[in-house]
């Protein structure tokens, strides 16, 4: 049996894919930072007959990652796919008000978490000749809205990651995947820890109006952990993927404006900022 190794597991898109993979007959070790949340996913293993062993692994840190990779290889003798998902969201504030150390703390799981899993499997990939690394972005990478610059750059990160690696790797047989998901039913929303708030910004009361118009249509995890299981089974080597409720709607209405437009946003009435969204997605803000 193929293995696959996950990152983020105990919730939403993580826990998804797990099962996905091992629907589709892959071994899967199922990376989350405290066991004692893989209840669900245990339960899930063990209702549908599944190979999905639970591990502790921090992406954050060094030696966990070192541990649990070389986990894996000892049990499997090679990682076929890796899911690089674990990620926290971003506070949801104005850069000016945004301490330094949550845009930290934001890179350090979103980029350098998915960076240090990825050096660790590679070298494993590299002498099999093969293998394939889905990397979770968002939607959010190719939309930057105000508001939300911590997790926007980390994300924007992971696709300039993701492009200079599908590169290097292309030699080697192992196949790159950016997914970009859009709004999708995950606890990531409630997670945040809120940024401090300034009059002098009205951006974070649209941003509100605008996910709470795209939230209570939010897809499935499955229809991205799905996905993934998909791509890690077919020869498709596009670079990006698109998934979930107003994946690319979002990206076309940013595609669709000029980047002197899509600034212009920032410094309109809170009628214009909606009639934006009305006529570009269909969506009725309340602001």
């Amino acid at each position: 049996m193929p293995s696959a190794l996950v990152t983020g597991t105990s919730t939403g898109i993580g826990q998804a894919t797990a099962i996905s993979l091992a629907r589709k007959g892959y071994t899967v070790f199922a990376a989350m930072r405290n066991t004692a949340a893989a209840g669900p996913l245990a339960k899930a293993a063990a209702d549908e007959n599944l190979t999905i062993t639970p591990m502790a692994m921090d992406v954050d840190d060094d030696r966990s990652v070192e541990r649990g990779v070389a986990r894996v290889l000892q049990a499997e003798g090679r990682i076929d796919v890796l899911v690089n998902n674990a990620g926290i969201g971003g506070g949801g504030g104005a850069v000016e008000l945004t301490p330094l150390a949550k845009f930290r703390q934001v890179m350090e799981t979103n980029f350098f978490g998915l960076l240090r899993c990825t050096q660790a499997v590679i070298p494993a990939m590299r002498r099999q000749k093969s293998g394939f690394i889905a990397n979770i972005s968002s939607g959010a990478a190719r939309f930057a809205i105000a508001m939300m610059g911590d997790y926007v750059a980390s994300k924007f990160a992971v696709e300039g990651l993701s492009e200079c690696l599908a590169q290097e790797m292309k030699a080697f047989g192992v196949r790159v995947a950016v997914i970009e998901p859009g709004f999708i039913a995950t606890p990531i929303f409630g997670k945040g820890e809120p940024s401090p708030q300034d009059p002098a910004y009205p951006h974070g009361r649209r941003l509100a109006a605008l996910m709470g118009a795209l939230l209570p249509n939010a897809s499935s995890p499955f229809e991205v952990g799905d996905l993934i299981a998909e791509l890690a089974m077919n020869s498709d080597d596009r670079l990006r993927h698109g998934v979930g409720h107003a994946a690319a709607e979002l990206i076309n209405c940013r595609q669709g404006m000029s980047d002197a437009d899509w600034v212009a946003l920032g410094g309109v009435t809170d009628a214009d900022f909606a009639a934006t969204f009305k006529a570009g997605l269909g969506l009725d803000l309340k602001l």
